[in-house]
């Protein structure tokens, strides 16, 4: 299992993946994540990872990747509500969410999915 503070500083990398996707992170993408974070517990450290990929501008493609992995390792978790809501609105912050946010939200729902049935089912081959 994945510490809480791992998991929310993920949550900022994934936020910044969804900023980026379409190339240029908007001024209405960071209001509306500041707005969003102000009701979360864990608001400040998910802002500050988001801040941190912001200004060393890592790849997204390899960011994403390691997203997935950390939340694959957290496992289900009810904050993952929190993270598709925020994904969703600061997608739609500026002009809407275009196709590459929509990719990045639906590929990210997908994967983890994904990443969960094929843990169960090495669980399940190892009691078996």
């Amino acid at each position: 299992m994945v510490s809480r503070d791992r998991l929310y500083q993920t949550f900022g990398e994934l936020l910044y993946v969804i900023a980026m996707s379409d190339g240029v992170i908007q001024k209405e993408e960071v209001e509306t994540l500041e707005e969003i974070l102000k009701g979360h517990p864990k608001g400040a450290v998910i802002k500050w990872s988001f801040d941190y990929e912001n200004k060393n501008q890592n790849d997204i493609e390899t960011l994403y990747k390691k997203v997935i992995e950390v939340f694959s390792d957290n496992g289900p978790d009810e904050e993952y509500d929190f993270m598709l809501y925020a994904l969703a609105k600061i997608a739609d912050a500026s002009e809407g969410m275009n196709s590459k946010e929509e990719k990045v939200i639906t590929n990210f729902s997908r994967d983890l999915l994904e990443r969960f049935k094929n843990d169960i089912e090495k669980i399940k081959e190892k009691y078996s």
